[in-house]
Order: C-alpha cells, then sequence, then structure tokens
C-alpha cells in the first residue's frame, strides 16, 4: 500500500520513526515533508499536502503528525474525500478505519510516544471498512454533508 506521511516541526522526530516502520512493514511511503524540526512548519501546508494526495489518489492512506493532532486533523478534514481521524489507542485506530472509512490518521507527537505511534499506524494500516450496510448509510450521511458543507 502507498501511504503519505507528513509532519509539521513538532512532529519531525516522530515521522522520521514511522517511515522507517512503515517501510519496514512492506509499504511504499510518500513522504510530505516536515524535515527540521528546528525551522517552525504550519500544520495546515502539511495537511493539505497530505489531504491532496489521499483525494487526490496518489496515496491510499496518510499518516499526520503535529505537536496534538489535533490541527491536523482540523486541517485534514477541510479537505473533500479526507476522513481524518486523531487516534492515540488502537480500538480508534481500526475502529476508525473498520466503521468510518478513516483515510488519515493523525497523531500527537507530544502526547504519544514512539512505541505507541507505531501500533497505532500498524494497527490503522491492517484495519479495513467494514461495507456493513449501517456503516455504508453513515458514510453517505458524512458525504452528504461535505457536498453541500452542512449549509441548511
Amino acid at each position: 500500500m502507498r501511504i503519505g506521511i507528513a509532519a509539521d516541526h513538532a512532529g519531525v522526530s516522530l515521522k522520521n520513526v514511522v517511515v522507517e516502520a512503515v517501510r519496514m512493514w512492506g509499504h511504499e511511503v510518500i513522504d510530505l515533508g516536515g524535515d527540521d524540526p528546528t525551522v517552525p512548519d504550519d500544520y495546515p501546508d502539511r495537511a493539505l499536502a497530505l489531504g491532496r494526495a489521499v483525494a487526490g489518489g496518489q496515496c491510499a492512506r496518510g499518516v499526520l503528525i503535529c505537536g496534538s493532532g489535533v490541527g491536523a486533523s482540523v486541517a485534514a478534514n477541510k479537505i473533500t474525500r479526507v476522513r481524518a481521524g486523531l487516534c492515540h489507542d488502537s480500538y480508534s485506530a481500526h475502529q476508525g478505519v473498520e466503521h468510518d472509512n478513516m483515510n488519515v490518521l493523525c497523531l500527537g507527537s507530544r502526547v504519544i510516544g514512539p512505541a505507541l505511534a507505531l501500533e497505532l499506524v500498524h494497527t490503522f494500516l491492517g484495519a479495513n471498512f467494514s461495507g456493513e450496510e449501517r456503516h455504508v448509510r453513515r458514510l453517505a450521511k458524512v458525504e452528504q454533508i461535505e457536498r453541500t458543507r452542512g449549509a441548511e
């Protein structure tokens, strides 16, 4: 699977660990930046690059890292066809894919350490959307909100 990975300056160190592991697990990695932890780097820029790569089909899934994971998640979810989830536990990392067809995993590098991050990424990459009627129905409702941008 082709996986896009990006981080702002706060997530560079964790991104490097994740990139190495994902390659070791046999996936192709598209590194979408965040290369110097000493140079401030705005998370919306990384979210846009990663989100476009996932939404455009260049990557099957993405991992996006910032200090808390919150800003990255907020920004990524503004991109059409991106379903980003901030996960700091294994249940959410697989359930987000299985039930919600999550395609971007957001992580907070100042919240979790490398061991948990790798567990979450591995769990996320190993999960598949269930296709169950209730999940398909709910996803269709989410996509309707996306099409109308919540306008009433």
